[in-house]
C-alpha cells in the first residue's frame, strides 16, 4: 500500500510540476513511475 502512495504521490506532483505535458507524456510518466514502483517494492521487500 505505501508504493501506491509513493506512486500516487509522484503522479500528482508531475501533473502539477508540469501541467502544458502533453496526455501521451502523462501516460508515459505513470508507466515510468509504475515500473520505478515495482522496482522499489522490489528492494523493499529484501
Amino acid at each position: 500500500m505505501n508504493i501506491f502512495v509513493i506512486w500516487l504521490v509522484m503522479v500528482i506532483a508531475w501533473n502539477y510540476g508540469y501541467p502544458q505535458a502533453s496526455p501521451l507524456e502523462d501516460v508515459i510518466v505513470a508507466i515510468v513511475l509504475s515500473l520505478f514502483g515495482r522496482i522499489l517494492k522490489k528492494y523493499l521487500k529484501m
